[in-house]
């Protein structure tokens, strides 16, 4: 069986130094807000090229804890991408705010920037930018109209570590493309910990500051509670085995790149739409998503020669239950890419004898 991904692996390759750094928390005696969560965020933000890095619970309360600090709430409008996870979505109106849904570009996934301005009104506040499926969205339109009409940017950054963009000829990581970034460290992204874990990153000192509070319950750590906060903390434990994984990511997103650079020269069945990329540099290849008409049967196809795949995502987001209210919209190309799209094993302990049967199976379809 080619598992879709096999954690267990990607892990054990560094089973020895982890053991090693849960060790050091357990005799620390320290297991929140200690040395390895203040190790980490210096680390990523170094990596990412921002000033600052925010240790918190998860991806969709990095998304949250950014929306809340900038205060934004009912009335507000917020444009995000109408094909991306429900997340992002989710980030925006726990916060009270309208998600405004914007269809994406059908060979990229992400955000079509020439759509977003007929979107923005007096109540627009910003644009969430969704790094879907690793690749980077090309930021230049975005920057241009968040200036014209003094909008934030807000980049989700969840399944795109490493990724970035070309700017000036300095390549620019995601998560220092916009004010501000959430990222998520789930166990299956590219950097990924052992159970739940997300950062902010920012250069904005202020917002750091704001974020830092209200992830500890409003508080400066002095029980004074300056906002109504919640509780959103990186533990010591999912922070040492981040930053033990976070020197090996550049070189687990290569062998990414490998295997994607194979599937694009490799596969050939008609039926097979394959992604499309602005350049090697912007994309990690997070997943690997095909197109295809029939993409139940090609997944059975697969599953019957062994191969395991997944589906990022069956159903789009203004046509699941929780946002009836959206159900009314008409959004294409989202709607097609749902319905069409599967994704392949991509990961970086994958064998070539594994990528090359791969292609084989979907080539036989």
């Amino acid at each position: 069986m080619i598992k879709f991904l096999d954690l267990h692996k990607i892990n054990e390759r560094f089973r020895e130094e982890i053991d090693a750094r849960i060790k050091q928390v357990l005799d620390s005696g320290w297991y929140l807000l200690g040395n390895q969560d203040k190790e980490f965020e210096k680390n990523f933000a170094a990596y990412c090229g921002t000033k600052h890095c925010i240790g918190v619970a998860n991806g969709l309360d990095a998304l949250n804890l950014i929306i809340k600090a900038y205060s934004f709430g009912a009335g507000d409008e917020i444009i995000v991408p109408a094909n991306t996870y429900i997340a992002s979505i989710l980030a925006i109106s726990e916060n009270g705010c309208t998600p405004v849904l914007v269809e994406p570009d059908i060979n990229t996934y992400n955000i079509n920037p020439d759509l977003i301005e007929e979107k923005i009104t007096p109540n627009t506040k910003a644009i969430m930018v969704v790094h879907l499926y690793g690749q980077a969205v090309q930021m230049e339109k975005i920057w241009a109209l968040a200036k014209k009409y003094d909008l934030k940017v807000i980049e989700d950054s969840a399944q795109a570590h490493g990724a970035g963009v070309n700017v000036n000829g300095e390549f620019k990581r995601v998560g220092n493309l916009g004010d501000a970034s959430g990222f998520s460290f789930y166990p299956g992204k590219n950097l990924g910990c052992m159970g739940d874990g997300g950062a902010v990153t920012t250069n904005d000192d202020e917002l750091a500051t704001k974020i830092r509070a209200i992830a500890n319950y409003g508080s400066d750590y002095k029980y004074h509670h300056i906002y109504k906060g919640t509780n959103s903390r990186l533990d010591e434990i999912q922070a040492a085995i981040l930053d033990v994984k976070l020197p090996h990511l550049d070189k687990d997103n290569a062998r990414r790149r490998e295997i994607a650079k194979y599937y694009r020269e490799n596969i050939k069945n008609p039926k097979i739409t394959l992604p499309q990329t602005y350049s090697e540099d912007a994309h990690v290849w997070h997943v690997f998503v095909v197109r295809c008409d029939d993409r139940d049967a090609l997944q059975k196809h697969l599953e019957a020669n062994d191969i395991q795949t997944n589906i990022h995502y069956p159903t789009a987001p203004h046509k699941q239950g929780c946002y009836s209210e959206y159900a009314h919209l008409s959004l294409p190309v989202t709607e097609k890419i749902h319905a069409e799209v599967m994704s392949l094993p991509i990961s970086p302990v994958m064998t070539d004898d594994e990528v090359k049967k791969v292609v084989e199976v979907v080539n036989a379809y």
